[in-house]
């Protein structure tokens, strides 16, 4: 039966973690914010002096005695007046969540790749107006500045069913269990029902176990519609043991949309009762229709009824959740609201279901070994999923409050500009001069190129940096390398997911360099925003 409510909320299973994911590689050992190191600083390094993310940084006089540094380099250096980013250090403000419904989880950046060999992408040339410099970033095919393309792959989670409405639908590995164990139950019914179909009843009892989840397909269907009647986007719409799941990726803007959303679901599963029902009336009861037809019209008002219990993570309790949020015109108080009463529903179902069961099956009171068991089993399995699913959407909400700290500016890390031939020791010497704490390659012209990873400086030995050229040690720029400067949130963590690299170059709208963001950064900062209470 269809316990996942349906309606986008952040679930466990085989294929998505309940709780929102941090980045997958392992977090550093300071979870309090961005490094204060230096780029290629090692612990026997005096670090450099942490300065604001801003744009990129002056990269200082050079040395007399310094080989291969060309007069743009000299020529970087921007005016005193030059604007400041806000100090990363300091706490943003937070402000409030766009949105209600319990989408999936957001994840922090994805792991990154490691850069092919070779160019991969061609910067364009801007010029150097004097007496200000500025840089600027060009970015192809994406609309404007800073936004990286939106390429989603595949969600996966299972066995590809189709597209409808263009939303993937999988069936789950744990979906051919339950099929397997309602072919098993059902064929046991049928044999007292219909003993003369013998073997032929199995037959009948998977396909009614197909129908049965066809039916629950409908039931998320009618959330995905309305999903996307809203302008919500369905990553997909999973079926697994015990129901189904729509995963919408955005929050309901009111709690009417919010309502409407959660209880299509239900209202479609009871249609479809009342359709069989209709149907069963002119068919013979003790035919192999007539029980089929019953079945599916007890199974979908059942399916019905427990959805529209008011507690997360049901449908019920999303409605509950609306209501709350309407009365109060807070979010929050109606998430943690229906979180509660999905916790007193899971103690419910784990204490009562067995009881009830028990008094309808009393006239045989000597058969209460197998069925005892059984039911006890079935009710701790649904206690436990209510349970963790009411738990689940209280940490979404809680860190759907803080997701709008992760601001792009505020983590960016000051950057300075050098060329490709500089070598990486006098680069590291430009960059601590000046309170960098990152390398951006540019052309002769003061176009970025590429991006100096922060792992390979840490690789290169100190004796043997006079030596490295800092373009063996950077990444090639792509498109999807660049991220707007206003970017926060969710915006934030899905154009990192979309286009997973170790460093982004951070541009302003008008193309400027701001600086580099390390997924690092961000990750602690997204740790850390996970574990800040309400």
């Amino acid at each position: 039966m269809d316990v996942s409510g349906g309606s986008g909320q952040p679930r466990s299973g085989n294929d998505e973690p309940a709780e929102p994911r941090a980045h997958p590689t392992a977090p550093a050992a300071d979870p309090t914010g961005p490094a204060e190191r230096g780029p290629g600083e090692t612990s026997g390094q005096p670090p450099a002096t942490p300065d604001e993310p801003g744009r990129a940084a002056p990269t200082g006089k050079p040395d007399p005695d310094t080989d291969g540094e060309s007069d743009t380099d000299a020529r970087s250096k921007p005016p005193s007046d030059s604007r400041r980013a806000p100090d990363p250090s300091a706490p943003s403000a937070p402000t409030e969540p766009s949105g209600t419904t319990e989408p999936s989880a957001p994840q922090g950046p994805a792991e990154p790749r490691e850069p092919a060999a070779g160019p991969r992408h061609a910067a364009h040339h801007a010029g150097t107006d004097a007496p200000r410099h500025r840089t600027e970033a060009h970015t192809e095919g994406t609309g404007g500045p800073g936004r990286p393309p939106q390429r989603r792959p595949e969600p996966g989670g299972g066995l590809l069913m189709g597209r409808p409405f263009g939303v993937p639908v999988y069936v789950a590995p744990s979906w051919f269990l339950v099929a397997v164990l309602i072919t098993w139950v059902f064929g046991g019914q049928l044999d007292r029902v219909l003993p003369e179909l013998g073997a032929a009843r199995y037959l009948v009892s998977l396909f009614f176990a197909i129908a049965f989840y066809a039916s629950v397909l409908v039931h998320e269907l009618a959330h995905t519609v309305a999903a996307l009647r809203f302008k919500l986007p369905v990553r997909r719409i999973q079926l697994q043991f015990f129901g189904g799941v729509s995963e919408i990726e955005k929050e309901a803007e009111t709690p009417g949309r919010e309502f409407v959303l959660a209880f299509v679901g239900p209202l479609l599963s009871l249609v479809l009762s009342g359709v069989f029902y209709a149907a069963l009336l002119p068919v013979e009861p003790d035919s192999v229709p007539g029980v089929l037809l019953a079945g599916l019209m007890v199974s979908n008002l059942i399916v019905a009824a427990f959805n529209l219990l008011p507690g997360l993570p049901l449908d019920g309790g999303r409605m509950l959740r609306a209501v709350v949020w309407k009365l109060t015109g807070k979010p929050m108080s109606g998430t943690i609201a229906a979180a509660w009463v999905g916790r007193a529903l899971a103690i419910a179902v784990l204490i009562g279901l067995p009881l009830l069961t028990q008094s309808l099956g009393s006239d045989a009171a000597d058969d209460v070994g197998m069925d005892t068991v059984m039911d006890a089993l079935l009710a701790a399995i649904l206690a436990a999923i209510i349970w963790t699913g009411a738990g689940n959407s209280l940490r979404m909400a809680r860190l759907r409050e803080h997701l709008p700290e992760l601001r792009a500016r505020a983590l960016t890390r000051r950057a300075v500009p050098v060329q490709a031939d500089t070598p990486l020791s006098e680069a590291l010497r430009r960059a601590n001069a000046s309170g960098a704490r990152a390398l951006v390659v540019v052309d002769a012209d003061g176009t970025p190129a590429s991006l100096v990873r922060e792992a390979a400086i840490v690789g290169v030995p100190e004796h043997r940096r006079p030596w490295v050229p800092v373009s063996t040690l950077a990444q090639d720029l792509t498109d999807g390398m660049r991220v707007s400067a206003e970017l926060s949130g969710e915006e934030l963590l899905d154009a990192l997911r979309a286009n997973p690299a170790t460093e982004y170059l951070v541009v302003e709208e008008t193309g400027e360099i701001y600086g580099v963001l390390s997924a690092a950064d961000v990750e602690r900062a997204f740790v850390k925003a996970m574990a800040r209470p309400s």
